[in-house]
């Protein structure tokens, strides 16, 4: 899942990065409303933290012209107003969701994840092949009943991977769904990754790669 972090307050938006990337997210992050136009423009976000009180331009406009896209990116607003008023007026600009400041990780972290699963094609919470289990609202993956100990950008290739449902995904599409703007676009990284998940998988391989094509999981 790709998600952009809006927010002014720089040690803010820094630890939300920092937080949401330990999820295994691919996390962009910007500290005005400009910025975060900009970014819409060119990336497909499945997600967009946008605090409402920006400078450059409000959060407000920002809001409405993503969602006037019609990218299907969803957005949680964030604000310092926690009146009832206040948290109507910003779901009426189009906001999927609403989160008065000050707030628990845990919680921002649990609305993204449910945010995301409305974005784009619905993805099942439990993905699965074979005997194969991804419980993504949990964060545990387990093969043939083992639980396998996956860092936060396996489990997320893993699931990009699960949730194609047998289809190809090239590798540059994992690139930008798993990794965010500062991965470099020729790097091995993809490569590494995809081989590290291989050998905690296990026998027999159920990640299979297409020469030139990319990744999947199935039968080659």
């Amino acid at each position: 899942m790709r998600v952009l972090v809006v927010e002014d307050f720089a040690i803010l938006a820094r630890t939300l990065g920092t937080g949401l990337r330990r999820e295994g997210w691919a996390v962009d992050v910007v500290t005005d409303g400009a910025q975060a136009l900009e970014k819409v423009e060119i990336s497909r976000y499945d997600v967009v933290v946008l605090d409402r009180d920006l400078p450059l331009v409000h959060g407000d406009e920002v809001c409405r012209r993503i969602i006037a896209q019609g990218t299907g990116s969803r957005v949680l607003m964030l604000t310092a107003a926690a009146q009832v008023a206040d948290r109507i007026e910003g779901l009426d600009l189009g906001a999927d969701d609403y989160l008065p400041k000050p707030f628990d990780f845990a919680e921002l972290v649990a609305r993204v994840r449910a945010l995301g699963r409305r974005a784009g094609e619905a993805v099942p919470p439990v993905l699965e092949y074979g005997d194969l289990h991804l419980d993504a609202s949990r964060r545990v993956a387990t093969r043939a009943g083992r639980r396998l100990d996956l860092s936060p950008k396996e489990f997320a290739l893993l699931s990009e991977l699960l949730a194609a449902q047998g289809r190809l995904v090239s590798a540059e599409r994992l690139l930008e769904r798993v990794w965010d703007e500062q991965a470099d676009p020729f790097t091995t990284t993809v490569k590494t990754t995809v081989r590290r998940l291989r050998a905690k998988l296990g026998e027999p391989p159920v990640i299979h790669t297409v020469r030139e094509g990319g990744y999947r999981i199935g039968a080659p």
